[in-house]
């Protein structure tokens, strides 16, 4: 028998037996690490469950699946062919990776995604799913993308539900030996056990994530909804208007008292001052992200080296690529005696807060919802304290517009890793409008997105809590 840490609070002790033929193919290697014992062992979890077994995919599975064929993009400025990597389905509001032209030859119909799919990763990080709601149908992926079309429309819900929950994502990538998953092929999920629960409660499941998805898409209609507003006031032109109409080129020169002690160009780009002028002309007026009317303070925190723990002696903790998820699954929990004070001081968060990622990929905002609260964000994560809940979401739909992302993004420095700082982004420029009715408007529509994210979360916490305690766990 070995021992093994939690995958779940049902028992404080984790155990399996290792057959001597798995130890002889193994190369009789006594380590539990080469065995996987947590994914033998919810094997057996479910083998011994209330519901019989059966597969997610093969002749007689809950579903079928496939891939994209390969195909070289051929990519563009800008057209209405929008593409997604893999790795932005677990996005709340996904963002395309660039633009492919008509001229690339593959069958583009075949890459859009259908309502009703269940997504998943299937190389790199993978085993990562989504559901296809309003605001991903008939968005084009790359090809390397597991589409999952199920038989019976309440398996999507259950199938989608199943591979979020600790036991089937663990099954997922692993096979029968516990040997670990590098990539998943359409063949892999027909050997992909599942309990085939009773219609009631696969109903139940489905229509909680239908649900949660459903107000996933509110939200993004809402902030969309800000967004327009916030862009109709400035009454800014479209950057790429900008640039052809205005031959704000790649070459242009600087007056000495406008340096500012930046030498770098991209800190100086015409485009810059374009906006600016054009803001300056609708706005009652440009201050900027440090005024203490827009925040309290702006948290740099500290670079430490983080001790992690098992989930109950610690804090949930966050990364950069994180922010823009509805519900990570975070495996990560910083030690709660070894960092409270630096916790407290510098990495703990708050129901409206704003991230914004400071290095790598610059200018990532996020709204902290209620779900968050009491999470460590990483360090590489700036966070903002607004000076209060009636301009929150206000800053956060400046900053993640199009016009906040350039200026944001112009405080960049670095020459290896780009990144910004406290001070960076306490200079960046944001507008005080005119119109108050239509500032507040902005705030609230973003308040209640952010609410509506927090009832998504809800909605699929209770799924998945439906899938532990009536049909995993029971016997």
């Amino acid at each position: 028998m070995v021992s093994l840490n939690n995958i779940s609070e049902k028992s404080s002790l984790k155990w399996c037996s290792v057959s001597l033929a798995d130890i002889v193919s193994r190369g009789k290697r006594l380590e539990a690490s080469v065995y996987d014992i947590e994914a033998k062992q919810v094997r057996q979890l479910i083998t011994s469950g209330r519901y019989p077994l059966t597969t997610i995919g093969g002749q007689n599975g809950l579903a079928s699946s496939y891939t994209g064929a390969r195909f070289k993009r051929v990519w563009v400025e800008k057209s209405d062919m929008p593409i997604f990597q893999p790795s932005s389905i677990s996005d709340v509001k996904p963002c395309p990776d660039g633009y492919i032209s008509h001229l690339t030859n593959t069958n583009i119909e075949a890459l859009r995604v259908k309502k009703g799919q269940v997504l998943m990763t299937c190389s790199g990080t993978i085993g990562k799913v989504s559901y296809v709601s309003e605001t991903l149908q008939d968005k084009i992926f790359s090809h390397d993308l597991l589409r999952i079309d199920c038989k019976e429309t309440i398996d999507q819900g259950y199938i989608y539900t199943y591979f979020r929950s600790k036991v089937g994502n663990k099954i997922l990538l692993t096979n029968s030996y516990g040997a670990v998953i590098t990539h998943i092929e359409p063949e892999h999920l027909a050997t992909v056990p599942i309990p085939n629960a009773s219609q009631e409660i696969k109903a139940r499941i489905h229509n909680l994530i239908v649900r949660s998805y459903e107000l996933r898409d509110q939200s993004n209609k809402l902030i969309d909804q800000a967004t327009r507003l916030l862009i109709e006031e400035l009454k800014v032109p479209e950057i790429d208007e900008c640039v052809m109409n205005n031959n704000l080129g790649n070459t242009f020169s600087v007056k000495l008292s406008e340096i500012n002690g930046r030498a770098d160009a991209s800190y100086h780009i015409p485009t810059v001052n374009f906006i600016l002028t054009h803001m300056r002309k609708s706005v009652e007026e440009i201050t900027t992200i440090g005024d203490p009317r827009i925040s309290k303070k702006i948290i740099l925190a500290g670079v430490f080296k983080r001790t992690y723990v098992s989930e109950e002696y610690g804090f949930p903790f966050l990364g950069g690529k994180e922010i823009t998820q509805l519900n990570p699954q975070t495996e990560k929990f910083l030690s709660k005696s070894m960092h409270k004070v630096r916790y407290e001081k510098e990495l703990k968060v708050s129901e409206n807060m704003i991230l914004v990622s400071d290095r790598g990929t610059i200018g990532t905002v996020a709204l902290v919802p209620k779900h968050w609260n009491g999470y460590a964000v990483s360090q590489n994560v700036l966070k903002v304290v607004p000076a209060s809940d009636e301009i929150a979401g206000y800053i956060y739909i400046y900053l993640n517009s199009e016009l906040g992302r350039v200026l944001l993004r112009r405080q960049t420095y670095g020459s290896v890793v780009d990144m910004i700082d406290n001070n960076s982004l306490a200079s960046v420029e944001i507008p005080i409008l005119k119109r108050k009715d239509i500032q507040i408007e902005i705030n609230s529509l973003a308040l209640k997105a952010n609410k509506k994210r927090y009832e998504a979360y809800e909605a699929e916490h209770e799924a998945l809590k439906i899938m532990d305690e009536e049909v995993l766990y029971v016997k």
